[in-house]
């Protein structure tokens, strides 16, 4: 077993490395990044049918399904435990849905599919920056360590 996690490790460090540009067809699969093909408009979500809508700054509706951003936390809104909680949380909503709406986005999944709720985590991009990022930059998320933090001071 020991001989073959080698052999893995080795072979995905050659790779990576840029090893590949000797095997024909093979570079262009292992250095392309993945295109931003998802787009749609989006709105905030109300009562009724979700598709494309923002719940609050870390979730949304994607063609029906709902995606929790994985790599941020952003302040609650349902309930927000302050008056302080609850306007970043609303700022945070709000620039979700911009982000969204700015155009063609990529969705990647990490080591886990979904979370205890049922909702897919993904990382969201466009032109290879995660949009989690931006709201981290922003003040307006924190990145995802595992836990929940407050928000109320």
């Amino acid at each position: 077993m020991a001989v073959i996690s080698a052999i893995v490790v080795v072979a995905a460090g050659w790779l990576a490395f840029g090893g590949a540009g000797n095997l024909p067809g093979l570079p262009a699969v292992a250095k392309t990044p993945v295109a931003d093909s998802s787009s749609a408009a989006f709105s905030i979500c109300g009562d009724g049918r979700h598709v494309n809508c923002v719940v609050d700054g870390d979730t949304f509706w994607f063609q029906g399904e709902k995606i929790r951003i994985a790599d941020i936390d952003t302040p609650e809104l349902s309930p927000p435990r302050c008056e302080a909680e609850r306007i970043k949380g609303e700022a945070a909503k709000a620039r979700l849905l911009t982000l969204l709406n700015a155009g063609a986005f990529s969705l990647s999944a990490g080591w886990r599919d979904e979370d205890k709720y049922g909702r897919k985590l993904r990382t969201v991009s466009r032109s290879g920056h995660s949009l989690g990022s931006t709201l981290v930059d922003e003040g307006l998320a924190r990145r995802w360590d595992g836990a929940r933090h407050g928000w109320c001071g």
